[in-house]
């Protein structure tokens, strides 16, 4: 799934390209040949933009998706949207991803795959396999109901404004993971930061440092609740997305401050099951 639109464009068009330049009546399956010629433009971009991602100063986190409440409802398509899952497919080798799309969402059987991809059956089965546990692995946990995820956001804000570590210690889970992405231009946490301890004095710390006063909006990003952090002047500064869990405690927090990802981050995304990687 890319959540820039630039590399799909790109592969469309080189879809295009090819498909108008050959003579239809010497393909016996053009549906076969089309998706053969996306798959392998799509994995040309998969490596590309891993190369350019190994270069990405500091942690990174794919743009975010603004969601309508809706969506949360529906939690199958919330959970294939959510920074977890699509941190997780980040991870998965270009062709393992690629394998995992074409079989889990266009139901390709695995001869057909290996077909597309010079692989053998045997070795397409392998990497389907190691793909699906990888993703079922890292699925998200259950979420919580709706009104004990809308206090959870509350407590955790009145926490984080206050700089209350006590209370944020209450609210975060002892596994809780901190991931921010300034893209080089804001400064942020480099890398990741794990435990309950460590990313409640981090979010003190910031909050003691701060001196100008925001503004907070809260919303919804990829399924999850979110807030907007805007300065007094009214500029988007960072995006807050929050993974409640079922215990009712937070999971993860992803901060997006990269201005470039920022600007994607406003006009909220119609999403059906469709848009689902999974």
């Amino acid at each position: 799934m890319f959540t820039d639109l630039r590399p799909l464009l790109f592969v469309l068009q080189e879809a295009y390209l090819r498909w108008r330049d050959v003579d239809p009546s010497g393909v016996a399956h053009p549906r076969a040949y089309l998706v053969q010629v996306v798959t392998r433009q799509a994995l040309n971009q998969l490596r590309t933009v891993r190369r350019r991602r190994e270069d990405h100063v500091g942690a990174w986190l794919p743009e975010p998706i603004r969601t309508s409440p809706d969506v949360a409802d529906d939690v199958e398509l919330a959970d294939s949207v959510s920074f977890a899952m699509m941190l997780v497919l980040e991870t998965l080798a270009p062709q393992e991803r690629a394998v995992f799309v074409v079989r889990e969402v266009f139901g390709y059987g695995h001869r057909e795959i290996a077909a597309l991809l010079d692989r053998s059956e045997a070795a397409v089965r392998q990497i389907a396999h190691r793909a699906r546990d990888h993703v079922r692995t890292g699925r998200p946990r259950f979420r919580p109901d709706p009104a004990t995820a809308d206090r959870v956001v509350r407590e955790f804000l009145r926490a984080t404004h206050t700089g209350d570590v006590p209370a944020l210690l209450a609210l975060l889970a002892p596994d809780v993971v901190q991931i921010a992405d300034g893209g080089g231009a804001v400064a942020v946490a480099r890398s990741p930061v794990h435990g309950r301890d460590r990313v409640a004095r981090l979010l003190a710390g910031v909050t003691g440092t701060r001196v100008a006063p925001v503004t907070v909006e809260r919303t919804q990003h990829n399924g999850l609740p979110s807030v907007l952090l805007r300065s007094a002047s009214g500029a988007l500064e960072y995006l807050l997305v929050l993974d409640v869990g079922d215990d009712a405690l937070v999971h993860g927090i992803y901060v997006v401050a990269d201005p470039a990802k920022l600007a994607s981050a406003i006009g909220v995304r119609p999403l059906t099951r469709k848009d689902s990687p999974s």
